[in-house]
């Protein structure tokens, strides 16, 4: 194939070049999908079952227009680490399923009423910084993750997580042909064998895991109390996907806002959170690691992200595999993010660059400034047991902005409004 040819959405791969480019995609989520299932003491068998079975469903209610993968959420983390503590995590699974349903209505009322106001709350100047904020607050756990945040660093974990970023890196510049779609999987390979020589590895584990296992699922329970400390995170899921989606269009050179729609993807999106709680498995939500693939591969086939969602229910029910893929290391992981986030971060710059910001216009300047600052400040604000913080609260902080801008021009009083 042609170096660097973008391979559109509806094309089809050739299984040669299917197979590794869907395992590329898979290894590119796995990191940061297990992490939630881990944090919440469960086992991530189920969380990979349902992320496949989350993006064929994405993949068929958007009708294939839409490539996104769908890995475990982090929204939910902080309320539902509080019902998980005071009722333990069937309550939680209960109030997942709530903010699944409420976010099909939310998708359903913006399929009635349109997605036109999102140009009003959240304009160019406003989106564009917020979407930077979407790769950039996850800098730190990149380079937690390779273990470079501790007080005594571990000399091991550097050369391996230079011989991860360096490989995709280069590779994303160097390699021609096929190779240069598959930078991250040879990344990835390439850093675990480094991880190899470098002793950082144990394979015990695999040898005593099962050939196979069934997902542990599980049922749900209802509690009005712990729907409601779970229930805000609408918002937060809500204008994440919103942030994606807008990326993936930048990446992909079409509007998914309009062409499938912000209503088949949001519903699409929550459907997939609503039955992952009836399963006993995490919320589901568009990932960046995966939208950083597609940056970098100029590779967008819904074909190669249904190969990765197959693959991940296939590795669910292959215990020896779950554990093998589990043995990949921090450094390697953190190698990889390190140019994923940053490539999600670049997207929002896109945004402003293409999108041609006035920043002789005041509130364009104002806009862009304050929604960076409070991103990046740490600023939390908490609602009860919900805290607001990072790009979230940038989102909502834009959103205030974008409204207070839009009716201030109504009004006429503005001194930079177009007649």
């Amino acid at each position: 194939m042609e170096s660097k040819r973008i391979i559109q959405v509806e094309e089809k791969v050739p299984v040669n070049m299917l197979i590794p480019l869907s395992i590329q995609h898979m290894f590119a989520m796995f990191g940061a999908s297990v992490l939630v299932p881990f944090v919440f003491g469960i086992n991530p068998s189920v969380v990979l079952f349902m992320n496949g079975v989350g993006t064929l469903l994405f993949i068929l209610i958007t009708k294939g227009r839409a490539p996104a993968y769908l890995g475990s959420s982090f929204a939910f983390l902080a309320p539902a680490g509080v019902v998980i503590s005071k009722w333990g995590y069937s309550y939680a699974l209960g109030g997942f399923v709530a903010v699944g349903f409420l976010g099909c209505i939310l998708a359903v009322i913006i399929y009635k009423f349109g997605s036109d106001w999102i140009d009003v709350v959240l304009p160019p100047a406003a989106m564009g910084p917020v979407v930077a904020l979407i790769g950039l607050e996850l800098a730190g756990t990149a380079a937690s993750n390779a273990g470079l945040t501790e007080k005594v660093v571990d000399g091991r974990n550097v050369i391996v997580f230079l011989v991860t970023l360096l490989t995709a890196v280069l590779g994303s510049v160097l390699f021609r042909g096929f190779l240069a779609v598959i930078p991250i999987l040879i990344a990835i390979i390439v850093g675990y064998v480094a991880a190899l020589f470098c002793g950082m590895l144990d394979f015990s584990d695999v040898a005593a895991a099962s050939v196979f296992a069934v997902p542990n699922f599980s049922a749900p329970k209802f509690k009005w109390e712990a729907i409601v400390i779970i229930l805000p995170v609408l918002l937060v899921i809500a204008s994440e996907h919103i942030g994606h989606q807008i990326v993936t269009s930048r990446i992909v050179g079409r509007d998914l806002l309009k062409d499938p729609g912000l209503h088949r993807s949001l519903f699409a999106d929550n459907f997939s959170t609503m039955l992952s709680g009836l399963i006993g498995s995490v919320p589901t939500t568009t990932y960046g690691e995966n939208i950083g693939v597609m940056a970098m591969t100029k590779v967008y086939s819904v074909y190669v992200i249904g190969g990765a969602a197959v693959l991940s229910v296939i590795c669910s029910f292959i215990g020896k595999m779950t554990t093998l893929i589990n043995t990949i290391p921090g450094p390697v992981i953190g190698g990889i993010s390190f140019l994923l986030y940053g490539m999600i971060g670049t997207s929002g710059i896109r945004i402003l660059v293409e999108s041609n910001v006035d920043y002789g216009k005041s509130r364009n300047m104002a806009m862009t400034s304050v929604i960076f600052v409070t991103g990046l400040s740490g600023i939390n604000v908490q609602f009860g047991s919900i805290q607001l913080t990072g790009m979230v609260l940038a989102c909502v902080v834009g959103m205030l902005m974008g409204l207070m801008f839009y009716l201030f021009d109504k009004l006429k009083l503005t001194n930079d409004r177009e007649d």
